[in-house]
């Protein structure tokens, strides 16, 4: 008798709250190192890159329902599975965090060379 693909064990829920995790660092994170940014008075280009990534990690929030009923769907109807969205979502948050916090370090640093 073939094994079904999903089983009662609750593996998507588990990665359903893995993927919430995700993107509730990304935008708490992303919203807090903007506010730090603005307060320190450093580059705009900083503070637009962690807005984005606050950006993309509330959007990736708000699909994590979707994505879920939809992984659900096609695990009972043997259907093969799409992550390539939401992978695509947390990957353009981190780098826009990244480069947020290179940007920021650099002006830091160019700033405290100008002293």
């Amino acid at each position: 008798m073939p094994r079904p693909l999903w089983d009662e064990g609750l593996q998507s829920e588990r990665t359903r709250l893995a993927w919430v995790r995700t993107a509730t660092v990304l935008a708490a994170g992303g919203l807090g190192a903007a506010g730090m940014v603005l307060r320190s008075g450093a580059n705009p280009l900083s503070v637009a890159a962690f807005v984005l990534a606050t950006l993309f990690g509330g959007v990736l929030l708000a699909r994590t329902g979707v994505r879920y009923r939809r992984v659900q769907r096609a695990l009972h109807e043997g259907r093969p599975l799409d992550h390539r969205a939401d992978a695509v979502l947390a990957w353009y948050g981190v780098l826009a965090v990244a480069a947020g916090a290179a940007v920021f370090v650099m002006a830091e640093a160019a700033a405290l060379l100008t002293r």
